[in-house]
């Protein structure tokens, strides 16, 4: 199993805890990312929204493109997986950003494309927002001409929402980025399975996980790709006692009035196409995190991933609070690398 850790760009993870200790700046993700490295981790993801989804809008949220440019430069070893949304950033002039900033990491980029949910956002700055079907369909027109400009020396493109002529992008990156990216829909299973390398899904149970793997395992082999490879978002708790882990579980969904993200939350269910119901209690983690259950002893914890190894998921991208203290422990506890 692999161990990927989400940056805290937006100054921490609960919604129901307005201050976790670690602020959404330069300094604390720096020095998170050196520790990680240390700790053993092999990924951070890097989210990117304009506003901040976890604490309210009107708090502050890192850039997630220049501080993984930042990033690529402090660190040696990590897997830098950015996020990117294709309505925000047109696909050639990205191409030979993310090319510069893979050079800058030694080929240590990767993608996490996102087909943006968010409304009211993308509104607010001005930017296209389309309908659910729509958002895939760019999607791929997008990976096309950032794959293309990544792999010819000139890159002519002709589509519905984007068009090149003989662009070029040198120097390109040193291989090809991994394209991670995640979906639900028809739409999104189909455009993923086709051209990208990896899904990455939200947390779930072992029982839902296996068939969602097998799922695009068989959509991938339909389409004669190379084997995908497989990631799951969590909420990990580690304590000496499992009764500590249900103690620190409680103080984090107890919920005594709507936080100040919960319309963005409500906003993003009305456009999405999630299989299951979510409950209010489970805003308090982002992306379904708890539903894997990775909260009790180092025992417990070692036991239930490898059963999400035995069904063929390779990444966990782990949130935890406070992260440093939490992800070193975690290193210690669980992954034995610290």
């Amino acid at each position: 199993m692999r161990y990927g850790f989400w940056m805290p760009v937006f100054g921490g993870w609960l919604r129901n805890v307005p201050d976790e200790g670690m602020e959404a700046s330069w300094s604390y993700a720096k020095r998170l990312t050196q520790d990680a490295e240390r700790w053993g981790y092999d990924l951070t993801l890097i989210a990117e929204l304009n506003l901040n989804d976890i604490k309210g809008t009107d708090q502050p949220a890192l850039d997630a493109w220049s501080t993984a440019a930042a990033l690529a430069a402090v660190t040696e070893r990590l897997e830098l997986m950015v996020a990117v949304r294709p309505n925000f950033h047109h696909p050639a002039l990205f191409a030979k950003a993310a090319a510069n900033i893979d050079r800058i990491a030694n080929g240590r980029l990767s993608l996490n494309v996102v087909s943006s949910w968010w409304a009211d956002e993308a509104r607010q700055y001005g930017l296209q927002f389309d309908q659910h079907d729509d958002r895939y369909a760019r999607t791929s027109e997008w990976l096309d001409v950032v794959h293309g400009l990544w792999s010819q020396d000139r890159f002519d493109y002709e589509g519905h929402f984007y068009r090149t002529e003989g662009a070029i992008c040198a120097p390109k990156p040193i291989a090809k980025p991994i394209v991670y990216a995640g979906g639900e829909s028809e739409a999104a299973k189909t455009m993923i399975a086709a051209q990208c390398d990896a899904y990455v899904m939200h947390g779930d149970p072992v029982e839902a996980i296996a068939p969602k793997i097998a799922d695009m395992r068989a959509r991938r082999e339909a389409v004669g790709g190379s084997p995908m490879t497989f990631g799951m978002a969590a909420y990990a708790i580690v304590r000496d006692s499992e009764a500590e882990a249900k103690r620190e579980l409680e103080r984090i969904t107890t919920v005594t009035e709507l936080p100040a993200g919960y319309a963005n939350f409500d906003q993003w269910l009305s456009g999405t196409q999630l299989e299951r119901e979510m409950k209010l209690q489970e805003y308090s983690v982002s992306n379904r995190g708890l539903r894997p259950n990775l909260v009790g002893t180092p025992e417990q914890l070692k036991e239930r991933v490898a059963e999400y190894k035995a069904s063929g998921l390779d990444l966990l991208l782990l949130q935890m609070s406070p992260q440093a203290e939490e992800m070193e422990r975690f290193a210690v506890q669980v992954m034995g690398t610290a």
